[in-house]
């Protein structure tokens, strides 16, 4: 395996562990705490997020491996990836914090952090490879619908 390859395979496995991760905190379909949330008409339905949260973290892997391949000998790469990693802590934080603690209030407080973090990303990676920017896109426009839910559910209960 060529080193490229085995750059972007570890990425997305680096991503997908993470996802992994998450998942331990979301409840199984029909958990009391999900159940007895009050959540908007226009709450999508529970099996959408599995497939929508795949695609977006296999996108992020690509997007990571591509500022990777810029070298990480150069500052902005490290500054990058540094970044990357922080938004994929604050994106475990919110399934720790909305499931895992059961608190929409603080849920709603760190995607609101994860969504800052995401852009600060989007535009370090941009700096080093506009492909890897707009690989990120997808995944604010669903942490941004995300945190108009999450905002939504907090009003609600």
């Amino acid at each position: 395996m060529n080193n490229k390859l085995f750059t972007l395979v570890l990425c997305i496995v680096i991503c997908m562990l993470f996802a992994f991760a998450g998942s331990l905190f979301t409840p199984v379909q029909g958990s009391w705490y999900y159940t007895v949330l009050h959540k908007p008409s226009w709450n999508p339905p529970d099996w959408l997020f599995p497939p929508v949260w795949t695609v977006l973290f296999i996108l992020m892997g690509v997007s990571l491996s591509l500022v990777l391949g810029a070298g990480m000998e150069r500052r902005e790469v490290r500054s990058g990836v540094t970044l990357f990693g922080l938004q994929l802590l604050l994106n475990l934080g919110w399934s720790a914090s909305f499931f895992g603690l059961r608190s929409p209030l603080a849920g709603f407080v760190e995607i609101l952090v994860l969504w800052s973090a995401i852009v600060a990303t989007i535009v370090k990676f941009g700096k080093i490879s506009k492909p890897a920017a707009w690989l990120l896109v997808p995944y604010l426009c669903w942490v941004s619908f995300a945190s108009y839910l999450n905002f939504t559910i907090l009003q609600l209960n």
